[in-house]
């Protein structure tokens, strides 16, 4: 998780929500790392998961990251859940839960929805204190006016 914090903390200078991701291999070798890039790059698809998972493909020469572990500091969104399960992601762990946009568990659960054709294992709240102060620090300082 301290990688994908790190991460996190790069996506501050563009503006981004300080959203960081690691893919890690069976081994538990770094294959992928990501932050969020939207701001950045003008890509609605530019989320911290999906520009790991693609880092760790090309890492990896094929798509499928089977036994790979997406470390992510805040619940994926329903986009970058589909994208795990594509993928054939065996676990995410992540560090703050979305009660807003979460698809992992929170919200919605696609991750581990019977009717998909692969399941994701869903390790949650690990570091969640710290990956919830880096995004609520985020917010309060993008917030106009007076609460």
């Amino acid at each position: 998780m301290g990688m994908a914090l790190h991460e996190a903390t790069h996506a501050l200078a563009s503006g981004d929500v300080p959203v960081g991701a690691v893919v890690v291999g069976p081994d538990g070798r770094l294959l992928g790392a990501g932050r969020n890039r939207r701001e950045e790059t003008g890509d609605p698809t530019a989320h911290a998961e999906v520009l790991a998972l693609r880092q760790a493909a090309m890492s990896r020469k094929e798509w499928r990251l089977e036994g790979c572990t997406l470390v992510v500091t805040l619940e994926p969104c329903v986009m970058c859940a589909g994208a795990l399960v594509a993928a054939r992601v065996r676990r995410v762990v992540l560090g703050a839960w979305d009660p807003k946009a979460g698809a992992t568990g929170s919200v919605w659960d696609l991750v581990r929805d019977q009717r998909a054709n692969h399941a994701v294992e869903v390790v949650g709240g690990v570091r969640e204190d710290e990956c919830g102060a880096v995004l609520r620090a985020f917010f309060e300082s993008h917030r106009e006016g007076p609460r």
